[in-house]
C-alpha cells in the first residue's frame, strides 16, 4: 500500500528559464549590426519537427537592441520560396518549454500512527544594394553572390543568398551597409563549400509596427532535405561567453539523438531538501553548471522526452493539435507518414540542452530520429516531514528514518549543486529525536 500522497506538481518554468538565461549566449546564426551597433542574442530556443527528410525549421531569440538594426544569417540546405517561410507564435515556443521544463514534484507523508501502519523510508518514486538593379546584379556576381529570392512575411524581409566565396559574402554583407563579427569569413567558408544558402532576414519598420508587437516574433522554415542539422557555429561569433541552446525535436517516431555528440541525461528523479522549493531557479542553474563541468562541458543533456499525447505528472498540458500545428508538426493531418503508422496525436518530443563554446562544440549540431519511445523527465522531489501528534511507536521508529532521510538529502543536494553542506543543513527543519528505549522491540 503506497502512504505517500502526491498533493501537488510544481513547476516554475520561469525561474528555470531566468536562472540559465543569465549565462544563455547562443542561436543558429549570427546577427549582423548596422554601423557599430552592438548587438546581442541572449537565449536561444529552437523547435524541429521533422518527419524523414521533411523539416520545419522555428528560430525563437531574445534579441537585445533597436529592431531597425536587426539582421541575421542563418545557413539554410536549399533556396527557400515565399511559401516556405512564415512568422511564428511566440506563445507555442513558452507552451514547449511550459510542458517540458524540468519540475519539482511534492509529497507529503501521512502520520505513521494511522491505521498503525510503520513507516516506510522508500518514495515513490530589404537589405540596402549600390546603384540601380543591373549595376547591383553585377557588382554581386562579381562578389560571387546570387540573390536567390526576395521576398517579405510579415514584418520581415527575407533575402536567400548563395555564394561561391567567403570572403566574397563577407564583403557583400559589408559593402550592403552591415558589419559583420569578426571571423565571420573562417567560419561562412564550410557551409559554402558544402553548397548551402544564407536565409538573410531584416525587419520591415512598417510592418512591425502594424503588428503592435513589442518583441520580434519567431522565424518558421518548411524545407525537405535529407540533413538533420542544426548550425550553431555562426551564433558564436555573437557570444560574450558559453551559450545555451534548449531544442524540442518534435517527430512521430520517437526520440531524437545528436550523432557527433554524447548525449547525457540531466540528473533526475532525486529527492531534495523541501527548502529549494523557493530556490528551485538557484538550484537548477547550480546542479546543470555542475552536471555540464563534471561531463567535461562537451555533452548534450536530454531534459525531458515524452510522447505528447499524455505526462506524468504534468507540468502544463499537453499541446492540442492546432497548436502542434503552429509548432510545424505537418504530418497529423496528412495521409501517411514516411516511417510509421498514423496516429491522430503521434508526436513524440525531445528536450535537449546543450551549453557550448567555440572550443567544446567545433561541429554543428547533427541529428537522427530514432524508435526509441522510452520516457524520460528531469524531476525532483519534496517529501514535506509528517509535523502532526505521533502517539505510536510506529511515530518514534519514523523521526528515527526522518532524521536519516533528510541527512541524506542534504548529501544529495550538495553533490548535485556543489552548495556548502552545512549551509544546506541550517535550512533544514531536524527532529529533535528521542532515543528509542533498548526495550521496544525485545518482545
Amino acid at each position: 500500500m503506497k502512504i505517500i500522497r502526491v498533493i501537488s506538481t510544481i513547476i516554475i518554468t520561469a525561474l528555470v528559464s531566468l536562472g540559465l538565461a543569465q549565462k544563455a549566449w547562443g542561436f543558429c546564426g549570427f546577427y549582423v549590426a548596422k554601423a557599430d551597433s552592438k548587438l546581442y542574442n541572449q537565449t536561444s530556443q529552437v523547435i524541429i519537427a521533422r518527419d524523414g527528410d521533411r523539416t520545419v525549421l522555428t528560430m525563437a531569440n531574445d534579441y537585445q537592441g533597436d529592431v531597425k538594426d536587426f539582421a541575421m544569417v542563418v545557413p539554410v540546405p536549399v533556396v527557400l520560396q515565399r511559401e516556405q517561410v512564415n512568422v511564428g507564435d511566440s506563445k507555442i515556443i513558452e507552451r514547449l518549454d511550459q510542458f517540458s521544463a524540468p519540475r519539482l514534484v511534492e509529497y507529503f507523508d501521512p502520520n505513521p500512527c494511522a491505521d498503525n501502519r510503520r513507516y516506510l523510508e522508500s518514495a515513490p518514486a530589404d537589405l540596402g544594394r549600390p546603384g540601380g538593379t543591373r549595376a547591383a546584379d553585377a557588382y554581386d556576381r562579381s562578389l560571387g553572390v546570387t540573390v536567390e529570392e526576395r521576398f517579405s512575411v510579415g514584418e520581415y524581409n527575407i533575402l536567400i543568398l548563395s555564394a561561391k566565396d567567403s570572403r566574397g559574402l563577407e564583403t557583400w554583407l559589408r559593402s550592403n551597409g552591415y558589419k559583420i563579427p569578426r571571423g565571420a569569413n573562417r567560419l561562412l567558408r564550410p557551409y559554402i563549400r558544402a553548397d548551402m544558402k544564407f536565409f538573410v532576414a531584416k525587419v520591415n519598420l512598417d510592418e512591425f509596427d502594424k503588428t503592435g508587437y513589442q518583441r520580434l516574433r519567431p522565424l518558421q522554415m518548411a524545407y525537405e532535405s535529407p540533413r538533420f542539422m542544426l548550425p550553431i557555429r555562426l551564433g558564436m561569433m555573437n557570444a560574450t561567453g558559453e551559450q545555451d541552446l534548449i531544442v524540442y525535436v518534435l517527430s512521430p517516431r520517437g526520440q531524437a539523438e545528436i550523432t557527433n555528440y554524447r548525449t547525457v541525461k540531466i540528473p533526475s528523479n532525486t529527492e531534495i531538501p523541501v527548502f529549494v522549493k523557493t530556490e528551485f531557479g538557484d538550484f537548477y542553474t547550480a546542479m546543470f553548471q555542475t552536471a555540464y563541468e563534471g561531463e567535461g562541458k562537451k555533452v548534450a543533456f536530454l531534459e525531458y522526452a515524452w510522447d505528447m499525447a499524455s505526462c506524468d505528472p504534468c507540468s502544463a498540458n499537453p499541446l492540442n493539435s492546432e497548436e502542434l500545428r503552429k509548432s510545424g508538426v505537418f504530418w497529423l493531418n496528412s495521409g501517411r507518414s514516411n516511417n510509421v503508422s498514423r496516429r491522430s496525436n503521434n508526436v513524440y518530443i525531445t528536450r535537449l540542452h546543450v551549453r557550448y563554446t567555440r572550443d567544446t562544440f567545433p561541429e554543428d549540431l547533427m541529428f537522427q530520429e530514432t524508435s526509441n519511445r522510452e520516457l524520460f523527465q528531469g524531476r525532483y522531489i519534496l517529501r514535506h516531514p509528517f509535523t502532526g501528534k505521533m502517539s505510536c511507536s510506529a511515530g518514534v521508529d519514523y523521526q528515527q528514518s526522518l532524521n536519516r532521510r533528510l541527512k541524506q538529502e542534504a548529501q544529495t543536494l550538495a553533490e548535485l549543486t556543489g552548495w556548502d553542506i552545512d549551509e544546506i543543513r541550517n535550512k533544514i527543519d531536524f527532529p529533535d529525536v528521542k532515543p528509542i528505549p533498548w526495550w521496544r522491540h525485545l518482545w
